[in-house]
């Protein structure tokens, strides 16, 4: 080999070497600052913000390897295998704290929470029966002891159910969208438990006593007397020879017995309903307490319409009947004296403790 040749090899090996020991040098400084840096921090926050510092965007290592491109060729593998083992070793760094942050967070979180074992146990509280559940049981047990059989229907009735079997004309407002609750398949949600009426009285042969409480929907606002969910309880004998005073006896009984006083007046107003004729709308009234003297409509009903009953597949000519629908929630209200319905369902345990 020619001396000039040899003389160019020798110094290119010193000025890599030269320059690999600057970069190392300098690799290990950034190397201890982050460990430094990391090691301080007590917050995962903290940590992320330190990061970027050096493998951030602008981070001293992120530099480094922008820097590369301006060696030689022979200069950049070297140098790049230097920085990217630094790189490896701040992120162990990086890992490592942020694993050691995260258990004594955890730690700091346990011993906050630490529990006494020595405190005496506070027990399970029981539970208790709702307000409202309490009127259906009421309601079912009176009426079973005056021979009268409950039963429960679909929640999700068909339109025939619900209004055309009822005697509801097809343009009747309660069929509009803007009152009930329709789902997919020309089903919907009932509006009353009237339809267990009709899927009673079609499964049974007369005479029928039958009541059904339960669940109904309609498209109405919560306020203190109104709710798109409530409960009802609907109620139909049927037989023959049935007439509007047996709805007056039954009814008048049933109100004496469910509210516990016989102090109490009843009242039968015209009223109109498709699926009764005639009809009425009841109201009492207290003879004493806080309710003294006021009129308080309490129920709809009348005797079962012709057009019903033939829907039931009976004869209208042989069978007659009556039919009302009342309010859990308005008799739950009227028993317990209190003002807004909407107290029944906002969960507040000191309000439904009271009636248990």
């Amino acid at each position: 080999m020619q001396p000039g040749l040899m003389q160019l090899r020798v110094d290119t090996t010193r000025r890599l070497y030269s320059h690999s020991r600057d970069e190392m040098d300098n690799l290990d400084g950034i190397i201890a600052d982050a460990k430094s840096s990391f090691d301080s921090i007590t917050d995962l926050a903290a940590l992320e913000q330190a990061k970027a510092r050096f493998l951030g965007k602008s981070g001293a290592l992120t530099e480094m390897l922008k820097g590369l491109g301006k060696l030689s060729a022979g200069e950049r593998p070297q140098a790049g295998a230097l920085i990217n083992k630094a790189k490896e070793q701040v992120e162990a760094l990086l890992q490592a704290r942020r694993e050691a942050i995260e258990v004594l967070s955890l730690q700091d979180r346990l011993g906050q929470e630490a529990l006494d074992v020595t405190l005496p146990g506070r027990g399970r509280r029981r539970g208790g029966v709702h307000p409202v559940i309490r009127t259906w049981q009421r309601i079912e047990a009176i009426f079973r002891s005056v021979g009268f059989d409950v039963a429960d229907g679909p929640e999700i009735e068909t339109d025939w159910h619900n209004f055309t079997a009822l005697n509801q004309p097809q343009n009747h407002p309660a069929r509009s969208m803007h009152d009930t609750f329709y789902v997919e398949g020309g089903l919907l949600l009932r509006t009353h438990t009237s339809p267990m009426q009709v899927r009673y009285a079609r499964t049974h042969k007369p005479p029928i006593k039958v009541i059904s409480p339960g669940r109904a929907y309609r498209v109405d606002s919560s306020d203190a007397t109104h709710s798109p969910m409530f409960h009802q309880v609907e109620g139909l004998w049927l037989d023959e020879n049935i007439s509007f005073a047996d709805l007056k006896g039954v009814y008048t009984d049933f109100l004496r017995r469910f509210f516990e006083t016989d102090e109490l007046q009843v009242r039968f107003r015209p009223s109109f309903f498709p699926f009764t004729e005639p009809s009425a709308e009841i109201d009492m009234a207290f003879a004493s307490g806080p309710q003294k003297g006021r009129w308080l409509e309490i129920s709809g009903a009348g005797q079962v319409h012709p057009n019903v009953v033939r829907n039931f597949g009976l004869d209208p000519e042989r069978y007659t009947g009556f039919a009302f629908g009342s309010g859990l929630e308005r008799l739950t209200m009227l028993r317990y004296g209190i003002e807004d319905l909407r107290l029944f369902y906002d969960g507040d345990l000191r309000f439904l403790k009271q009636f248990n």
